[in-house]
């Protein structure tokens, strides 16, 4: 329902048959992205709702849950299923809008895919990158996760994250800037 609100939402805005619907694409994705959801979570207030209405004897548990992008996100994608259910698309798809309209501007103003960006350089030079997982750190509500991206297997950017999502894009990020736009990153053999 999120994302079929959100498409629905920008497919005009975007004029996707002229722009592309990868254009759409990486602008929804972006729009609802984990930390958007919880973005949203906390404009909304859910955390303080959720701790608010914690069983008793829980305490910090339920403080270092609802804090988590993971369950904020989860919450967010129920409430807008109940929403549904009760209301019907038309008032709930408004809603979301709504309530995602500074992701959705910030999507459309700052676009943040470094992942497909990298990707596509590479391909023009006939590489590709894989992602690596070099350590998870912390317990499982406050994960940090390194990641490293490699071409051939030699390391082009390092990056952390609360995900491993949130870990390659910043990986990719930093890839980006140290990448030659036209040097291969390894010599063709022979040269």
């Amino acid at each position: 329902m999120l994302s079929l609100a959100v498409t629905s939402h920008l497919y005009p805005r975007l004029e996707a048959e002229r722009f592309g619907a990868g254009r759409l694409t990486k602008i929804r994705a972006q729009s609802v992205s984990g930390v958007s959801c919880r973005a949203v979570a906390e404009r909304l207030g859910v955390p303080d709702k959720l701790r608010a209405t914690a069983p008793a004897g829980i305490g910090q548990s339920a403080d270092s849950l609802v804090e988590t992008e993971r369950v904020l996100a989860s919450v967010i994608e129920a409430v807008i299923g109940a929403c549904y259910l009760h209301t019907g698309y038309e008032r709930t798809a408004a809603a979301v809008v709504e309530a995602f309209e500074p992701e959705i501007n910030n999507a459309l103003d700052n676009p943040v895919d470094f992942k497909s960006t990298l990707q596509e350089r590479l391909a023009r030079r006939a590489e590709t990158v894989e992602y690596t997982i070099a350590s998870e750190e912390g317990p499982p509500h406050e994960r940090i996760f390194q990641v490293i991206a490699k071409v051939g297997g030699a390391p082009i950017g390092r990056g952390a994250g609360r995900s491993k999502k949130h870990a390659e894009q910043e990986a990719a990020r930093i890839a980006l800037e140290t990448l030659h736009p036209l040097e291969p990153i390894h010599p063709a053999e022979g040269a």
